[in-house]
């Protein structure tokens, strides 16, 4: 479904993306992970054709998307991170606008909207105004908004920054629905729990460049360790060895159980302001770690509160 070889961007001095290969194939759900300035936001704007390639190509079913943006538009849908709906709309008025750019008319954009609503819980909202719903429910329009027209490659870009627990449920859910039905999906996004529910493939951005493309197993079992990870009153003390995040710290350990007791016995003054002890067994975020040598951020705010 979408194929993309050898795409470089830069702005003036700074180089955004640098010969980046990926590919996803329909029915496909791509966890794109990285920190913030890799290049996500980047990547998805010259897709979506809202920026122009320095070099590189991008087909989208067998079309060039960079030279015929038109061709693909009907193909594509995007939602990035910043809202995108009209505050002042009622929320049937937002479906129904963003349905007729999408090119749905009539009987069949009622339903559309409807079936939308109801699929992301909105139904009982819509003679609500967009700016008067609360962060979970605006998440789930800005969603909807990319979903109506049932696109066939999709790009959800951190679709639940700042969503609510059953919203978050809700977009996952629709996701893996419409891969089921043959949607081709890149969900970018800071929470690996999420990336690990949805059984994604992985793409690692790092710096421009994707850096890793597996499967989500083969990535962990490659490169995943087992972690103590430790929540401080206060900083992190760095240590040799240790990864440290605000208040938290990652200690990749082939023995975690020696390393807690080594740490209690023999530290006595770091012991004592250790508030959580976890034993963790590899997963995607020991994976990434041992990949980058980095946390992503708002991953030690899920793991540690």
């Amino acid at each position: 479904m979408l194929r993309i070889v050898g795409l470089c961007k830069a702005y003036g001095q700074i180089v955004a993306l640098q010969d980046v290969d990926l590919s996803i194939e329909a029915g496909e759900i791509v966890g794109l992970i990285g920190p913030n300035g890799a290049g996500k936001t980047t990547l998805v704007s010259l897709v979506a054709g809202l920026r122009k390639a320095d070099a590189g190509s991008v087909t989208i079913q067998g079309i060039d998307a960079l030279r015929f943006p038109e061709k693909v538009r009907p193909l594509l849908g995007v939602a990035p991170q910043d809202s995108s709906f009209y505050p002042g709309l009622l929320v049937r008025d937002n479906l129904r606008f963003f349905g007729e750019l999408y090119g749905l008319r009539g009987r069949d954009l009622r339903l559309r909207v409807d079936e939308i609503a109801s699929a992301l819980g909105l139904e009982t909202l819509l003679q609500r105004r967009a700016r008067e719903l609360s962060g979970g429910q605006q998440r789930r329009l800005h969603t909807a908004l990319a979903l109506l027209h049932r696109p066939r490659l999709l790009f959800l870009d951190e679709p639940t920054v700042g969503a609510d627990v059953q919203t978050r449920g809700q977009i996952l859910e629709i996701v893996q629905q419409l891969a089921a039905e043959g949607c081709a999906v890149c969900y970018c996004s800071h929470y690996f729990p999420e990336i690990e529910q949805l059984h994604a493939s992985i793409a690692v951005l790092e710096a421009g460049r994707v850096l890793v493309r597996s499967s989500l197993q083969e990535f962990i079992t490659a490169h995943g360790t087992t972690q103590v990870r430790l929540t401080f009153e206060g900083e992190a003390p760095y240590q040799p060895g240790w990864i440290c995040e605000g208040e938290c710290a990652f200690i990749p350990t082939e023995r975690p159980t020696k390393t807690i007791t080594d740490l209690l016995q023999h530290s006595a003054e770091i012991a004592a302001r250790v508030r959580t002890i976890e034993i963790v067994q590899p997963d995607l975020e020991s994976a990434y770690l041992a990949v980058t040598g980095r946390i992503v951020p708002g991953m030690e705010v899920e793991r540690c509160h």
